[in-house]
C-alpha cells in the first residue's frame, strides 16, 4: 500500500507539467509496467482526480479539470515557491491577505520536516521602497471578474475611470499584466477600433456578458510589450512631495517603456513627448529626468528648474576639482 501511494503521488506530480503521455513514457519515467500505471491512474480518479484519455496520434493520458477540489501534491520546489507567493500577493491584491495567511499555514503543515525547513527559509515580510513607485493593492474581486471574462473569452462591460468622468465600456478582453506593481487590462474596443491598455484597478465590472469573442493579435505579439510602450495606458502622477514635468527628445513609446510606476507620459510630436512624475525632493526628481539622456523643455515648476541648475553646478564644480589631478596624472605618465 505504502509503495502504491508512493507511486500514485509521483505520477501526479508526472501529470502535473500539462503534458499527453502515454502509458509505456509513464511506464518508464515510474520503472514499473504499463499494467500498474493503469491502475494507478484508476487510483487516481477515484480520488477525484479527472485524468483523461487522448486518442489518436500523440495521444495518451493528461491531467483535466477536476470536478472537485481534491488532494494537490507538490515536490519541494514547487512548495517553496508557492509560501514565496503566497507571502507576497497581498502587496498586489486586497482581501486576499487572510485567505493567503490561512494557505500558507496550511501548506507549512502539510511539509514533511526537510521541505518545511526549506520553505520557511524564504520568510519574507514585504515592505515599500520608494524607487518601486508601487500602486495601492487592487481588489481581488475586480481582477477575478476581469480575469474570468479573459479565460472564458466573454465581452466584459467596465466602468472605466480615465482623465474626466467614468465612461461604459464594451472591451473584448485578452490579457492582464502586472507591471511595476500595477495591474493593466490588454482590451479591444470595438466601439472605437483600437487596442486598449487600461489599468484595472480604474475599472468596474458589470455583471457577466456571456458573449463570446474571437481573439485577436495583440500588437507588437506580445501583451507585456504592448502596455510597457503603451503612453495612454491610464497611469496617474503619483501624490509626491514634489511633482513636475518636462518635454523629452524621445519618443512617447520610449519613455512610456522606462518612465518609472507613478508617472504620465504625453504625447507631444513624434520624436517627443512630455513626461509628468514625481518625487520625494526636487534633485531627486531632476535625477528621474536625467536618467532618460535626453534634451529637456518645457521644465515645470520653477523648482524644478532650480533644482536642475543646482545639479549642473554641483556636476560642473566636481568636474573642474579632477582637472588639475588629470592633467598631473598624464603629465607623469611614461611616453609610448
Amino acid at each position: 500500500m505504502a509503495a502504491t501511494s508512493a507511486r500514485a503521488l509521483k505520477l501526479l506530480s508526472i501529470f502535473g507539467i500539462g503534458a499527453t503521455l502515454t502509458a509505456e513514457e509513464l511506464a518508464t519515467r515510474l520503472g514499473t509496467s504499463v499494467r500498474t500505471v493503469r491502475r494507478d491512474i484508476d487510483t487516481l480518479r477515484d480520488l477525484g482526480y479527472e485524468i483523461g484519455a487522448v486518442r489518436g496520434a500523440g495521444g495518451g493520458y493528461r491531467l483535466g479539470r477536476a470536478t472537485r477540489l481534491p488532494p494537490v501534491v507538490f515536490d519541494e520546489d514547487q512548495a517553496v515557491a508557492t509560501a514565496v507567493a503566497l507571502q507576497t500577493v497581498p502587496a498586489v491584491l486586497s482581501g486576499i491577505r487572510e485567505n493567503a495567511a490561512r494557505a500558507l499555514a496550511t501548506l507549512h503543515q502539510a511539509m514533511p520536516a526537510r521541505s518545511r525547513s526549506h520553505a520557511e527559509a524564504f520568510t519574507v515580510s514585504s515592505a515599500r521602497n520608494y524607487w518601486e513607485f508601487p500602486a495601492p493593492p487592487i481588489d481581488a474581486e475586480t481582477v477575478r471578474a476581469v480575469g474570468s471574462a479573459i479565460n472564458r473569452r466573454h465581452l466584459v462591460r467596465v466602468d472605466y475611470a480615465g482623465d474626466g468622468e467614468p465612461v461604459t465600456l464594451t472591451l473584448e478582453p485578452h490579457d492582464l499584466v502586472v507591471w511595476a506593481a500595477r495591474w493593466y487590462l490588454v482590451a479591444f474596443d470595438p466601439d472605437a477600433g483600437r487596442w486598449r491598455a487600461m489599468r484595472v484597478d480604474r475599472c468596474r465590472p458589470h455583471p457577466p456578458t456571456h458573449a463570446s469573442f474571437a481573439r485577436r493579435d495583440i500588437p507588437h505579439g506580445d501583451p507585456v510589450a504592448f502596455v510597457m510602450s503603451a503612453p495612454d495606458r491610464g497611469d496617474a502622477a503619483a501624490d509626491w512631495p514634489c511633482r513636475g514635468s518636462a518635454v523629452l527628445a524621445l519618443p512617447a513609446s520610449t519613455v512610456a517603456r522606462f518612465a518609472p510606476g507613478g508617472s504620465t507620459v504625453e504625447y507631444d510630436t513624434e520624436t517627443t513627448c512630455r513626461l509628468t512624475l514625481g518625487a520625494w525632493s526636487w534633485p531627486g526628481l531632476a535625477g528621474l529626468l536625467l536618467t532618460f539622456d535626453a534634451d529637456l523643455t518645457g521644465i515645470e515648476p520653477a523648482e524644478l528648474r532650480q533644482a536642475l541648475h543646482s545639479v549642473h553646478t554641483r556636476i560642473s564644480r566636481g568636474l573642474s576639482s579632477g582637472q588639475p589631478e588629470e592633467r598631473q596624472d598624464r603629465a607623469a605618465a611614461p611616453g609610448p
